[in-house]
C-alpha cells in the first residue's frame, strides 16, 4: 500500500490515488457571509486584532509571529460551542489503496472526552524560505486525511470539508467533497475562494469562518 506524506505530497500524486476535479474560483454560496452576525465582543477583538496589525510589515514577519498575530486568533474567533480551533494537529487516514498522514498547522475541529474529533476546517500556513513547500497539494492532502477521520465517525458517503492556505496574512478557502472514500478511487471535487488579505478584509474571512462552524453545529444540535 502506497504511504503519502502530507508535507510532501504533490499535485501528481493526487491525481495518481484519487479523481481529481477543480471546479475553479468563483462566488460559491459558501462564500457569502453578509448575513453573519457579529456580536459587539467579536467587533471589539477584530477591531484590537486589526489595529496591532496593520502598521506592521507582514512581509518581513517570521511565520510564527503572523500565526500569533494574524491567522490563529481569528481561528478562535470563530470558535462555537465545542468546535475549537487548536494547532499542530496531526492527521492520519488509511484508505483502500494508499495511506495518508502529516500535520495540519491549524484546524477547526469538535472537543470530545479530551480529544479532537470531526475536523471540519484545517489550515496550512505557507512556510517562507527553501524549506517552504507549495501549500496547494498539502491543503488537499490534509482534506483527504481529514474526510477520512470524519467517514470513520459518521460513514455517510460523501463528505463535505473546507480549508485554507495562508501566504503571510492572504487567507485562500477551499471547499472540498469527497465521495467515494472506501472506493479504490475516491473523487476529491475542489471548489475555491479568492484571496482575502486579512489587514482589510478580516471582517469578510471571519464571517465565512463563522458561517462554516455555525452549519456543523446545527448538524451536532439537530
Amino acid at each position: 500500500m502506497e504511504k503519502l506524506t502530507i508535507s510532501k505530497i504533490s499535485l501528481a500524486d493526487l491525481k495518481r490515488v484519487t479523481n481529481f476535479q477543480y471546479q475553479g474560483i468563483a462566488d460559491y454560496e459558501w462564500t457569502q457571509g453578509d448575513s453573519v452576525p457579529l456580536s459587539d465582543r467579536e467587533w471589539q477583538q477584530l477591531e484590537y486584532i486589526q489595529s496591532h496589525f496593520l502598521t506592521y510589515d507582514t512581509q518581513l514577519m517570521n511565520d510564527s509571529t503572523i500565526w500569533a498575530r494574524a491567522i490563529y486568533p481569528l481561528l478562535m474567533l470563530a470558535e462555537q460551542g465545542d468546535i475549537q480551533a487548536w494547532g499542530q494537529v496531526p492527521l492520519q487516514a488509511h484508505y483502500s489503496n494508499f495511506e495518508i498522514e502529516g500535520i495540519a498547522d491549524g484546524v477547526l475541529a469538535r472537543y470530545e472526552a479530551g480529544s479532537l474529533t470531526r475536523p471540519y476546517l484545517v489550515v496550512v500556513e505557507t512556510k517562507k524560505g527553501v524549506e517552504g513547500q507549495h501549500p496547494v497539494p498539502q491543503l488537499y492532502g490534509q482534506l483527504l486525511a481529514a474526510a477520512h477521520l470524519n467517514w470513520e465517525d459518521n460513514r455517510q458517503p460523501s463528505q463535505e470539508i473546507f480549508g485554507c492556505y495562508t501566504i503571510a496574512d492572504t487567507w485562500k478557502l477551499v471547499r472540498a467533497e469527497i465521495d467515494g472514500i472506501d472506493a479504490d478511487k475516491p473523487l476529491l471535487r475542489i471548489e475555491n475562494s479568492r484571496e482575502y488579505t486579512e489587514k482589510i478584509e478580516a471582517e469578510i474571512i471571519l464571517k465565512i469562518l463563522k458561517n462554516i462552524v455555525a452549519k456543523y453545529a446545527k448538524l451536532a444540535v439537530g
